[in-house]
């Protein structure tokens, strides 16, 4: 784990509801969404394209999934391989890069309590 982005919890989880960091225009973030919200769950969405999530907030979200900054970018995604040259970034600059272009995070990220999980599937919200 990269030590120089480890930072105290700023995202306030509960074991009570889910906290739902996805992407509105995203298939899977929608899809997740809605079944979270079918089965009832308490959801706390977070979408990434309407709410700031700030450096602090990214740096905890990697921690939490225990990856390395970059690999919570989808370097696949058109906006980032339209935009940038792959080449060694600092972390600031992946966390720059994240807030400046909220698409190319990787998505959606459950949270609850301490369980943090990157959903695949809309199903694995139900891990949590």
């Amino acid at each position: 784990m990269n030590k120089s982005i480890a930072h105290k919890g700023v995202i306030s989880t509960s074991e009570r509801q889910i906290t739902l960091f996805y992407n509105s225009k995203s298939q899977r973030g929608k899809q997740t969404l809605a079944y979270a919200k079918t089965h009832g769950l308490a959801i706390e969405e977070i979408d990434v394209l309407k709410c700031t999530i700030t450096g602090t907030q990214i740096a905890e979200l990697v921690n939490r999934l225990g990856i390395e900054i970059q690999d919570l970018v989808n370097q696949e995604h058109y906006k980032y391989r339209n935009k940038f040259i792959v080449q060694d970034f600092s972390c600031e600059d992946w966390i720059t890069m994240i807030q400046n272009h909220p698409e190319i995070m990787k998505q959606p990220i459950a949270l609850r309590g301490s369980k943090t999980i990157l959903v695949e599937t809309p199903t694995d919200i139900m891990k949590l």
